[in-house]
């Protein structure tokens, strides 16, 4: 019988494997964006749109899978969703028309949207209280690699075989990752014999789910930190996610490969960010001021490119570093919409809060196609990337100003 630490190891590791891929499809359709424009003969709107439809499930499936991982448990939901995104992945990869890949890809959506929720959970279950702030800044840096592999790397892959391959390794790597989900991860530890880690959760109360859900959101604390996560997530996953690197191409007349490496740097950023903002926050023992001064610098990050300054290459990469440790200032919102409810809704009102990131992307990504569209139509794609631009950081300046609102628990503290 393998030791608690062994066996916890087994099931984080499970759980993570889970959470890198969702990234991993968050961000895969920037590299490969001509390849899906080609194969489907379709327009930037449409091409947008068909990126977004992940984001659309992820949105909608926050505040339920929350509960589903309450009454059902992460193993049951963590195989389930391994073998949907194994289906959508398969899909998407032999999709002969884009309506029928926009199928996969939401499939992809529902299978993956249930991996963060489920590895809180087993964190707070598997692991004692004071590593769960560790746990979760790996969590985050994990998950950011993830989408790395999907900027250069996917677009050097995909000049030696096809993007359809790709995803077919993914259909069989989900489907894979879902059998050794259901063999080897348990909800508790006292499934496999052993002694529970940490004390039962505190009941929530006798107040229905539905009703809390109902009072986070009549909560005006709430939505501050919501529009921080729909302005900076939204353009964030809009941007790295789609159209990074079709803007590189375009505009600034780069390779695809460079295009990539400078998308991939970007989420390097945000990986070792989303690991330093939490300390930085403690060690300051400020929330509402460090997620403030991030996203002013995050905001103001968009002004070279929106005033065409001319940098040589490595310069423009270390721009694109510097933005991606900006962008997890984002993050720090989650704590502010926890502080900013009572206690018993804590998991409900960091759910509600994430949405806003989701939702901001499933936005602005087609938005930005449309408004590209526009330009190319009237023959100035020059110009139509400039108001592409101007709707990311206007997004940005969105979420700027909603820091601006106090949030009153947070302040207290």
């Amino acid at each position: 019988m393998p030791s608690l630490a062994a066996a916890r190891r087994v099931v984080f590791g499970l759980a993570l494997a889970s959470f890198v891929l969702s990234f991993f499809h968050r961000t895969a359709p920037a590299a490969i964006a001509g390849e899906l424009t080609r194969a489907f003969d379709i327009s930037s709107t449409v091409l947008g749109t068909l990126a977004a439809t992940y984001f659309y499930v992820y949105t909608v499936l926050q505040i339920p899978v929350g509960v589903l991982a309450d009454t059902l448990g992460p193993r049951r939901i963590l195989t389930a969703g391994s073998a949907i995104a194994a289906a959508g992945s398969l899909l998407f990869a032999l999709a002969p028309v884009w309506e029928v890949a926009a199928v996969g890809r939401t499939l992809v959506g529902i299978g993956v949207s249930v991996a963060f929720i489920s590895i809180l959970k087993l964190s707070a279950v598997w692991f004692t209280p004071q590593r769960f702030a560790t746990l979760a800044g790996v969590t985050m840096f994990a998950g950011n690699l993830g989408a790395v592999v999907a900027g250069a790397p996917l677009a050097w892959i995909v000049t030696l075989t096809s993007w359809r391959a790709v995803f077919v390794a993914l259909a069989v790597l989900s489907g894979l990752l879902a059998v050794a989900t259901w063999l080897r991860v348990r909800d508790r530890p006292e499934e496999l014999g052993f002694a529970p880690v940490n004390a039962a959760a505190p009941a929530v109360g006798e107040v229905p789910w539905l009703t809390a859900v109902m009072r986070v959101l009549a909560n005006p604390a709430t939505w501050p930190p919501f529009i921080v996560n729909f302005g900076v997530g939204g353009s964030f996953l809009a941007f790295a996610g789609l159209w990074a690197v079709p803007y590189l191409q375009q505009v600034h007349g780069m390779p695809r490969v460079l295009a990539a490496q400078h998308s991939s740097l970007l989420l390097l950023g945000v990986a070792f960010g989303s690991m330093a903002i939490g300390v930085i926050s403690d060690r300051l023992g400020s929330r509402l001021g460090v997620m403030r001064a991030a996203v002013v610098l995050y905001t103001v990050s968009w002004l070279p490119w929106i005033l065409h300054v001319q940098w040589p290459v490595w310069a423009s990469l270390a721009w694109f570093l510097l933005m991606g440790l900006l962008i997890p200032g984002f993050t720090l919102s989650w704590t502010i919409a926890k502080e900013a409810n009572p206690p018993q809704y804590s998991g409900i009102a960091t759910s509600v809060v994430n949405t806003g990131i989701f939702l901001g992307a499933g936005i602005l990504q087609p938005l930005v196609g449309w408004v590209l569209d526009l330009g190319k139509a009237a023959g100035d794609t020059a110009a139509a990337w400039d108001r592409a631009l101007f709707v990311l950081a206007g997004a940005a300046l969105l979420a700027l100003l909603a820091t601006l609102v106090p949030a009153r628990s947070a302040a207290r503290r």
